[in-house]
């Protein structure tokens, strides 16, 4: 009777390797991701996102944790905030995934020049984004959170914190 090996990708999976995959992805790295194996490329795409959202979320945890002492209005507005940020974050992403696409398709098709296009665009349009967002911010942060149900009690001791957050 004859043993069949099966080799899984797990059992190929290295620590050192990917520790080493980690490093590289949080220092950067000139590297042609064209010229590399898809799943690498992934992972040192995606360790920085992924490491972006962790921080994000531990932001919002001390932000409620130290602003928890000043009462519960205080961690409503934080709470009501954090939507709204989620709201642009969600945005964000969503211009980030249109510019890859497009930046892709032009290194994929040997048209840099186009890519570079492309990327300014992206860079141009989220910056008239990011400032709409900043005004809206700045001059609407009372009409925001009354907008998605902040009581006025909650609005009136809070709308400042909005208004720094969207503000910037």
């Amino acid at each position: 009777m004859s043993h069949i090996s099966i080799k899984s990708k797990f059992s190929e999976f290295s620590f050192r390797e990917f520790f080493q995959d980690l490093k590289e992805a949080i220092g950067g790295s000139e590297r042609d991701f064209t010229k590399i194996p898809l799943s690498k490329a992934i992972l040192l795409l995606s360790i920085p996102m992924v490491l972006e959202m962790i921080m994000e979320s531990v932001f919002a945890l001390v932000d409620i944790f130290f602003v928890s002492r000043l009462g519960a209005e205080a961690v409503a507005t934080v709470g009501i905030t954090e939507s709204l940020m989620t709201i642009i974050y969600a945005i964000g992403i969503g211009l980030s995934v249109g510019t890859t696409a497009l930046v892709s398709r032009r290194i994929g098709e040997k048209r840099p020049e186009a890519a570079s296009v492309a990327a300014v665009q992206a860079i141009f349009t989220g910056i008239v984004v990011s400032l709409a967002f900043s005004a809206l911010g700045l001059f609407f942060a009372k009409d925001l959170l009354r907008l998605m149900g902040a009581s006025e009690p909650t609005i009136e001791m809070g709308y400042m914190y909005p208004t720094i957050m969207l503000g910037g």
